[in-house]
């Protein structure tokens, strides 16, 4: 039966656990020189929207560190929902490749694919979530704490997509979530009320960064623009003055939290350059467990699928 990844929300508490011990497993073997080619002469379409340097590498060299092929198609190459229908170009493209992979701007764009689309669908974010990237922080907190549970995790600026992850992790596996942001900035209501409805994880919207951070067992942010949010830049510029991790601000968490962003950074605004590439930073870890965590999901959609891969 097919599976798709459209959310962190498609896995269970175990399934989340799951991912994490096949994906540390993965990245042991890759760093052994030990080939997994589990998805030998398999091909993977990627349809990009939106371009990203992380969403692209990670695929493409995780694809082939599995044995298959990955085909990049830009902007240009499909003009997805408007040169030609999503239904037609998931049916499409699941003729020729065995999986689809999606970076979009509209979130009803990646559940039509997914709705119409013969092969595994992985969600490589859109407006409205980015699951891949949650999956690879979670990760990364773990490799590093041991633990998820219990972790206060503070994201310090816009209640965006990434925000809207967290969210849904909390959903599902209990945590500490604090969002810090200005007022107009907060994220997603529904998502925020099934989070909180689900009744599992303590979840905070302060406006306070100082306040949010006391205690912060881990201080997360992205950038204040987003892609296709250009026209807001000088607002978003004023209104998030206050919204930076810092020296003074890392001082009020505790005293081995540790700092991520999910990148690019842009320093001197949501983040400084002497804190990315501080001693709690573990910015570049969590980068390149964007790679292991999406190959343990196809792992994971895979032996849904039936095909009882033993990682």
């Amino acid at each position: 039966m097919k599976r798709d990844f459209l959310a962190v929300t498609d896995f269970s508490k175990d399934e989340i656990y799951e991912t994490f011990r096949i994906a540390k497993q993965l990245k042991a073997d890759v760093k052994a020189g030990k080939e997994h080619h589990y998805f030998a002469n398999q091909t993977m379409a990627m349809v990009f929207a939106k371009p990203s340097l992380r969403t692209r590498v990670s695929f493409e060299t995780g694809m082939v560190q599995f044995g298959g092929h990955a085909l990049y198609l830009g902007p240009n190459d499909i003009s997805i929902g408007s040169r030609e229908s999503v239904k037609d170009i998931a049916r499409v493209i699941s003729r020729y490749n065995n999986w689809i992979m999606a970076r979009l701007f509209k979130h009803e764009h990646i559940l039509e694919m997914a709705k119409y689309a013969s092969s595994p669908v992985i969600n490589g974010l859109t407006d409205y979530n980015h699951p891949c990237q949650i999956m690879a922080d979670m990760l990364t907190i773990h490799e590093h704490r041991g633990v998820v549970e219990g972790q206060k995790v503070v994201f310090i600026g816009d209640g965006n997509n990434v925000c809207n992850s967290f969210l849904n992790f909390a959903s599902v596996v209990p945590y500490h979530f604090v969002l810090a942001a200005p007022e107009g900035y907060d994220p997603d209501p529904a998502t925020l009320e099934r989070a909180r409805a689900a009744g599992l994880s303590k979840i905070e919207v302060i406006r306070d960064p100082v306040e949010a951070a006391k205690d912060a067992d881990v201080l997360y942010t992205d950038v204040w623009t987003s892609m296709g949010q250009e026209a807001e830049r000088l607002k978003r510029l004023n209104d998030f003055q206050g919204f930076q991790i810092n020296d003074d601000l890392l001082r009020h968490a505790k005293s081995d939290a540790l700092v991520m962003h999910c990148l690019p950074a842009h320093y001197g605004e949501e983040i400084t350059e002497e804190v990315l590439d501080g001693p709690h930073s573990v910015v570049f870890d969590e980068a390149e467990n964007r790679m292991h965590a999406q190959k343990a999901v196809m792992v994971m959609l895979a032996n849904a699928a039936g095909a009882n891969l033993q990682v």
